[in-house]
């Protein structure tokens, strides 16, 4: 199938769920999905973002921007996952267990609106990757239109870039946690220390960046072309005057720069990192 006929495939799963609520992150999928959802007068639409510790403050404000742009019902729920042990003491399969919090949160949602369907944002291109979180999706029978669908993540961009769309080449993130060594308990003030480091460079004007949590180390990870920005004695000197500033008692560059999954050692590769 070309990406026209991907489309309208895509618009007549959403016509056949006829109402449903979106795990919406703001993100390049659940933007495209929520997008194709609002044009259709026959799909009744919520948006649904869900505002825990480990979602960066600035994530929760776009997706709140994009929900007014699109002009659809747009609901923000606060909920703690940090109070969920299986969560917090960090296992490799962490998503799994904040996927089927936040999902049946958003399912609770979606019952007290008269929805019978929750859906997300996953693609074709997450079969392939090493996600835990996609078990919970399956047991809790949520719906993945643009996987089912056939869209790849390059088609959701073309597509999002077709209904100019700002999230086109918006990069991607994940949740804080992802930032954390697997089998160290997450705290919500290192979270926050990594989102103020992640905030920074993001103010500096860094494409793309994550700030890895070791001990009270912060690693820092940027493009590969965007490596040379530190090597410069100034920056490097207001980078480790910053990061001490936000709590890291050491800060170190990537040499290797950005990459996903970095912190997946002895684990299948690619994930949501």
């Amino acid at each position: 199938m070309n990406l026209q006929e991907k489309l309208k495939k895509l618009e007549n799963i959403l016509r056949d769920m006829k109402g449903f609520a979106v795990a919406f992150s703001g993100g390049v999928d659940s933007s495209l999905l929520l997008k194709v959802a609002s044009t259709l007068e026959e799909v009744e639409v919520v948006a649904v973002t869900i505002h825990a510790a480990v979602h960066a403050g600035f994530e929760i404000e776009e997706a709140r921007e994009l929900g007014e742009d699109l002009q659809v019902d747009h609901r923000i729920i606060p909920l703690e996952v940090l109070d969920h042990h299986a969560f917090k003491d960090h296992p490799v399969d962490r998503c799994y267990h904040c996927k089927k919090v936040v999902f049946t949160r958003i399912f609770e949602e979606a019952h007290s609106l008269g929805l019978d369907f929750v859906a997300d944002g996953s693609n074709v291109d997450d079969i392939s990757d090493y996600r835990p979180g996609l078990k919970a999706l399956e047991e809790l029978s949520v719906r993945s239109p643009l996987k089912e669908a056939g869209l790849t993540k390059a088609e959701i961009r073309s597509l999002s870039a077709d209904y100019g769309m700002t999230t086109a080449t918006k990069p991607a993130y994940a949740c804080l946690a992802t930032r954390i060594p697997y089998h160290q308990q997450v705290f919500k003030e290192d979270l926050e220390k990594i989102e103020k480091g992640e905030v920074w460079l993001k103010d500096q004007g860094f494409e793309q960046y994550r700030v890895r949590l070791h001990g009270d180390a912060a690693r820092i990870e940027v493009l590969p072309h965007e490596r040379a920005r530190f090597f410069n004695m100034d920056f490097m000197d207001q980078v480790q005057a910053i990061f001490k500033e936000f709590g890291f008692a050491h800060v170190a560059l990537d040499l290797g720069g950005y990459r996903t999954g970095s912190m997946n050692v002895g684990i299948p590769e690619g994930t949501e990192a």
